[in-house]
């Protein structure tokens, strides 16, 4: 996978995390450098305390994980629709629910093929036949923009809303990831605070409104990473090495022109040390600092939702003339190993 055949345009967003119950308070509160973790105390094992980052809500609205994600979802991608004034008929859906593997309690509510028709319901809107969810976390949903390319270059679609929903503040996360030592805590300094969130970006064909200044995607890459944090071994960096080539490997901006980073990174050894092999071995160029952004200082690991999130930070840095230069590239990475890279741009009307 490289450049993606035409740009993409982020027309809008939308949110819901513990920073934030929408976009905007979403992004001054991880500008500002503020922290959304708590402490909850847990029941298994009894008594113990686990470092959260949740959203703040009333518990009828928690009554199931199931309906939790399905509200989070919905939530988002009403506010990312109001944002433009395309209908939802001509809107079509790519969603990254929580991957699989995991077992997450929602799935005891709604079954994984049933997911995405639920959010839908939630939302009392009719979006698009081509609407998908696709397994895979949040580089899954980087990988997307592809798909959401073909999609708005047919006739009946007129925009894309791409993004993602999970919750890794529940029992069976907890769980399996306390028994591998991955959890932030008093004896773990390397580990994840787990979060939830719900993100979704709007894409479309072309620049809206008569606005100076677009965010822009240029080039994709994505690539499967054999030592998963779920391995035996480190990461050696291979597959997130051949995202972020792939992904400038276009005529789009290449590897010198690259200004900052967004990263989902969550703080754990695995994820540094990946990083920290990686980035030597891409960025070529001498560069006195390369900025990057860490939204998990904020909101934690955010799971299938980190995707959307890094796009909507960088288009939101450009609109608002707060980037650190005109190109940026978003480096994701999935629990199960899958590697993206989406190549930004700052573009000014001619």
């Amino acid at each position: 996978m490289a450049a993606v055949k035409r740009p993409l345009y982020v027309a809008g967003a939308g949110a819901v995390t513990p920073a934030g119950l929408n976009a905007r308070q979403t992004i001054a509160a991880i500008r500002a450098s503020l922290s959304a973790f708590e402490e909850k105390i847990l029941t298994d094992p009894f008594g113990a305390v686990q470092i959260v980052s949740r959203i703040p809500t009333h518990y009828q609205l928690r009554r199931t994980e199931g309906e939790w994600l399905v509200n989070m979802a919905a939530r988002a991608m009403g506010e990312a629709l109001r944002t433009g004034e395309i209908e939802p008929e001509a809107t079509a859906i790519l969603l990254t629910p929580p991957e699989s593997f995991r077992n997450h309690p929602a799935y005891s509510d709604i079954a994984p093929p049933d997911f995405l028709a639920a959010v839908i319901a939630a939302t009392g809107q009719k979006f698009h036949a081509a609407s998908r969810a696709v397994d895979g976390g949040a580089a899954a949903s980087i990988g997307l923009l592809e798909r959401a390319v073909e999609l708005v270059e047919q006739q009946d679609v007129e925009q894309v809303l791409l993004g993602g929903v999970d919750s890794l503040v529940n029992d069976m996360d907890f769980a399996r990831l306390g028994r591998a030592g991955r959890l932030k805590g008093a004896d773990n300094a390397q580990g994840l605070v787990p979060g939830e969130a719900a993100a979704f970006v709007r894409l479309t064909r072309e620049p809206e409104g008569k606005a100076y200044v677009h965010a822009a995607i240029h080039g994709v890459g994505l690539a499967q990473e054999q030592d998963s944090v779920l391995s035996e071994r480190y990461s050696q960096g291979r597959a997130l090495l051949g995202a972020l080539r792939d992904a400038v490997a276009g005529t789009g901006p290449s590897e010198p022109d690259i200004d900052f980073v967004i990263s989902n990174g969550n703080g754990e050894r695995y994820s540094g040390w990946e990083q920290l092999i990686t980035r030597p071995r891409f960025y070529r160029t001498r560069r006195e600092i390369l900025p990057t952004a860490y939204p998990a200082m904020t909101i934690g690991d955010i799971g299938a939702a980190g995707g959307a999130l890094a796009l909507m930070l960088a288009a939101d840095s450009f609109l608002r003339d707060y980037a650190p230069g005109p190109t940026v590239v978003c480096e994701l990475a999935s629990e199960n190993g899958l590697r993206a890279a989406a190549v930004m741009a700052r573009m000014a009307r001619r």
